[in-house]
């Protein structure tokens, strides 16, 4: 069958993206210049929002089978554990990050991917592309060098920081290197008081250590050096200099060995401007890069495959109108990609503070605030990526009050529920009662799950998106406007100005 996406790139992002597509019926196929999976762990945590739409995949199980749960956070300034930040009150199924190493994460994603009859092609390296005005003709170099040329209607650049797609389209990767130099190390720790189910966070005069169990003997280790030279070069620490590094800025008594990966490494804060250029989209660290605080990264892009490939699913079905479902991808995810970024950065900033008196107030004010449970559950919800929404997105659409979820917010998920978008074809879930559920025209069945689910609230109904968002929320009495709101989805219906 003859594809009619290309996905380049074949870590967890052109995984989820390609096994999205293939779940609804999309023919895509799946390139990658490696000629393996990564061996690395790289990628660490999988938050509460990725494990809820990994559920909407039929593949959330394996995950949980596979991974390691942590559910709080600590950091530690001094001798004074000044925050912990604990998961388990989080409004989720997940309360929980899921500490998986992300050639493991690759290797479930591929394996589900194959489940669904779609293979990555390997040592396969996308060179060039031409764009028209209806589809995209694809230059790619196979195995000993012989070039195939094709065409598709959609082509998806997954293919990280150094993205060659980005590069064929002439997309700006704005931002900067920062001025510092970072360590890592996957080793086996002996002799750490806390929990394995918990992460450690040290703010040391010298700077930033955190420790993040993979499981419960071995840990992930990133402390900063300080600043340097943009030009100078980046050595790999040994072993000796990781425990050296622990020993100044940890608790005392904790001993590292059995090395798997010892690395140093330079962040860098840059994006695109936006994440479509006609037929092309960019997703993942091909569209933006940032510092690796919160672990973010991953489950940022995961999730911008999941945002796109519903809605272009619907626009290959023949059910949904181009332009208004593709144009919202870059104006959502984008938005999420500059809040992931800003905050990132921040956090780095924070823990990197060199100045004494700033290291005080720094410590001083945090002891404060994380003491107040307002803040820890809003930075709780912003570790789990539950706050991500999409307010400002052209398809939110706000009603009257009603008492519920709010337009462009995640839609809450109750116990025993079926997750939204569980099935093989892109549907919105209509919460509302059967005779508000009634008024929505029959033309839009195909576009809805079957039947209405129980609404969130007494007065309100709500549409929620095959991703699980709420696109439009409204008054009991007003389920003409989920008619309305499908119309304008529909082909050939005029464009709101």
């Amino acid at each position: 069958m003859h594809a009619r996406v290309l996905v380049v790139g074949a870590g967890p992002v052109g995984l989820t993206m390609a096994a999205e597509l293939a779940r609804y019926g999309i023919p895509v196929r799946i390139v990658d210049k490696a000629p393996h999976r990564s061996d690395r762990s790289k990628a660490l945590v999988l938050w509460s929002r990725t494990l809820e739409l990994l559920d909407r995949t039929g593949c959330g199980g394996s995950f949980l089978d596979a991974g390691h749960e942590v559910a709080a956070v600590n950091i530690t300034a001094g001798a004074k554990r000044i925050a912990h930040v604990d998961l388990a009150s989080v409004a989720t199924p997940h309360p929980y990050a899921l500490m998986l190493p992300q050639s493991e994460t690759e290797r479930l994603l591929e394996a589900h991917l194959q489940g669904l009859g779609v293979a990555v092609e390997r040592q396969v390296e996308f060179v060039d592309l031409m764009p028209g005005s209806s589809e995209v003709a694809v230059t790619l170099r196979r195995p000993g060098g012989a070039v195939e040329t094709l065409t598709v209607e959609w082509l998806i650049g997954c293919d990280g920081a150094h993205s060659a797609v980005r590069h064929a389209i002439g997309a700006t990767f704005d931002g900067e290197t920062l001025p510092s130099q970072w360590i890592l190390a996957d080793v086996r720790l002996g002799g750490l008081a806390t929990p394995p189910s918990e992460m450690d966070m040290y703010w040391h005069a010298d700077g930033v250590l955190a420790l993040f169990p993979i499981t419960p003997d071995r840990y992930r280790i990133i402390a900063d050096l300080g600043a340097t030279r943009d030009d100078a070069p980046v050595a790999e620490p040994t072993l000796a200099d990781v425990q050296a590094l622990v020993d100044r800025r940890g608790p005392g008594g904790v001993t590292v060995a059995d090395p798997i990966w010892l690395s140093a490494f330079r962040i860098n804060e840059r994006m695109v401007a936006s994440y479509r250029s006609g037929h092309v989209f960019l997703a993942g660290d091909a569209a933006h890069i940032h510092s690796p605080a919160g672990g973010q990264g991953m489950n940022t892009g995961m999730q911008d495959a999941c945002n796109l490939a519903w809605k272009l699913a619907l626009v290959c079905h023949g059910t949904g109108m181009a332009d208004t479902l593709l144009d919202s991808y870059s104006i959502e995810r984008h938005a999420v990609g500059r809040q992931v970024l800003d905050m990132t950065g921040r956090a780095t900033s924070l823990a990197i503070v060199k100045s004494p008196v700033w290291q005080s107030v720094r410590n001083h004010v945090a002891s404060l605030v994380f003491g107040l449970a307002p803040f820890r559950q809003a930075m709780t919800s912003m570790l789990s990526e539950l706050s991500v929404g999409y307010p400002q997105s052209p398809l939110t659409v706000a009603g009257a009050g009603h008492g519920g979820p709010v337009a462009g917010t995640r839609a809450p998920i109750r116990a025993g529920d079926v997750p939204v978008g569980a099935g093989d074809r892109p549907r919105f879930a209509l919460f509302a009662a059967d005779a508000s559920g009634a008024a929505v025209p029959a033309r839009h069945r195909d576009l809805l799950e079957p039947a209405c689910r129980p609404p969130f609230a007494e007065n309100g109904i709500w549409l929620v998106r095959p991703d699980g968002y709420v696109a439009l929320a409204a008054g009991r009495d007003d389920g003409a406007a989920i008619g309305a709101y499908l119309d304008r989805l529909r082909p050939g219906h005029p464009q709101r100005s």
